[in-house]
């Protein structure tokens, strides 16, 4: 697979104008002397069908419709249901059928989503792993065009989308935080990010640390998946273009235990009203703001950048006023 390159983010940039909603950002809340904190949420869990995977949903969909490629027999994707919801979304819109494999655990809420969105749901049981072999076969059958959660060249591109519009509404943008799970997004953003002189921080829980086992390997390998963020970071492996963007950026890789995760995500709703998936929360989660959370420590003056990058979750178990967080 060649390099992502910018001139791809902006390729992506140009297909997605008008199909995705404009990021929206919100600073945190000024620290005790009353000075601004340089810390701000992006807001991407308000995208449609509820995650940043619509803007590379959008991209693969158009660019494989602008070449020619798109069969009569539709879609399909794995996914730990944020790509699948996404997907199934943007076909709709263009009138392709959509079928989606997730694994057998994948919260009732993003299933329910997926149905709503006219998409054939096939439940597997095991891991995104065993979802996403699967979904080869039934590609293999049936001639219907194999989507990828995060390891394709359109969804990453796509991801970066969001990087540019961070630029527009942060003047002077210094560092942006995200989630990784397989490595879409962060291989997106973090290739515009590099080429407008921002860094990257990749931040996985310890329990599901894909990029970060491949960053200290030198390539991707195989890891262990055991972290409440599973759902939307359950990758068993990075992708390789993660990789290669992580290595020729100098992005820094970051772990957070699930116990910092579920204190960022409850702090978000006791404190902003703001309602996330786990994997939404956890870039939150490399910051000390909330208990348990730290890692990175921005320097003065820095303007910074969190996505919350996803909110198809299940809200029953926040209970206002259960955290201890101060943003």
């Amino acid at each position: 697979m060649p390099d992502l390159t910018h001139g791809d983010v902006e390729a992506a940039a140009g297909r997605v104008l008008g199909r995705v909603r404009p990021v929206a950002v919100s600073p945190l809340d000024p620290s005790a002397s009353g000075e601004p904190s340089g810390i701000w949420l992006a807001l991407e869990y308000m995208q449609h069908t509820g995650s940043f995977k619509a803007r590379g949903a959008v991209n693969f969909l158009r660019a494989h419709q602008e070449g020619g490629t798109l069969p009569e027999a539709g879609v399909t994707i794995a996914s730990g249901g944020n790509a699948g919801l996404a997907m199934a979304w943007a076909a709709r819109a263009m009138g392709v059928r959509a079928t989606v494999f997730l694994p057998a655990t994948a919260p009732g809420v993003k299933v329910a989503r997926l149905k709503g969105y006219e998409a054939s749901v096939r439940l597997i049981e095991g891991e995104y792993a065993d979802a996403a072999e699967a979904c080869a076969q039934y590609a293999a059958l049936t001639g219907a065009l194999p989507g990828h959660a995060y390891d394709d060249p359109f969804v990453a591109a796509g991801a970066g989308t969001l990087l540019e519009e961070l630029r527009t509404r942060i003047p002077g943008l210094d560092t942006v935080i995200v989630a990784v799970g397989g490595g879409g997004l962060f291989a997106g953003v973090a290739t515009a990010a590099h080429h407008h002189g921002i860094r990257t921080v990749a931040v996985e829980p310890e329990n599901s640390r894909a990029l970060n086992a491949a960053l200290l390997a030198g390539a991707p390998v195989d890891v262990t998946v055991d972290s409440i963020a599973n759902d939307a970071l359950g990758a068993r492996r990075a992708s390789g273009t993660a990789v290669e963007v992580a290595l020729r950026t100098g992005s820094r890789s970051l772990l957070v235990p699930d116990s910092a995760i579920a204190a960022a995500r409850q702090t978000l709703w006791d404190q902003r009203r703001i309602v996330t998936e786990l994997s939404g929360a956890t870039a939150l989660a490399a910051l000390p703001l909330a208990e348990g959370g730290g890692g990175y420590e921005p320097g003065p003056g820095e303007q910074v950048a969190v996505v919350l990058c996803g909110a198809n979750t299940d809200p029953s178990d926040l209970i206002a006023g259960a955290g201890s967080g101060t943003v």
